[in-house]
């Protein structure tokens, strides 16, 4: 059961988070759209509308993680790979921003290190339970 998951509500909590600010990130791309302060008006929509949904699918894995859905914990990880991603384009290139590619990965670590904790958690809680059925029934 979920309520054995210690560090669930930790990681559910650590993807709201990411959640609100990948929405304030939509909230600020609106802004920019809104006062013209954007090269092309399809693409700036067309990254608002896949950052919303970004957004939203953060959300639902923090909700699924809550609740103890292992398919959240593995798009909360794959979402955390992603991320991971942004910051590596952030900290190389051309126009690199060491403290902002840092300022992404960071939390994106933690995260990443809290759902594979809540994952093992999972897989030893699963194991007990196997052992305990199988007891049960010799």
């Amino acid at each position: 059961p979920m309520s054995r998951l210690v560090m669930a509500p930790f990681a559910a909590a650590g993807l709201a988070l990411e959640a609100l600010g990948v929405a304030a990130l939509v909230g600020w791309q609106i802004v920019a759209l809104a006062t013209g302060d954007t090269a092309s008006t399809v693409s700036a929509v067309a990254l608002a509308v896949l950052t919303a949904i970004g957004a939203v699918g953060l959300g639902a894995f923090a909700v699924a993680v809550h609740r103890g859905s292992s398919m959240a914990r593995s798009g909360g990880i794959v979402a955390q790979v992603l991320i991971l991603a942004v910051a590596l384009g952030a900290a190389t290139g051309e126009y690199a921003h060491p403290l902002t590619a840092a300022a992404i990965a960071v939390p994106a670590v933690v995260q990443l290190v809290l759902l594979i904790v809540t994952a093992g958690q999972a897989a030893r809680l699963a194991a007990a339970d196997d052992d305990a059925a199988a007891d049960d029934s010799a």
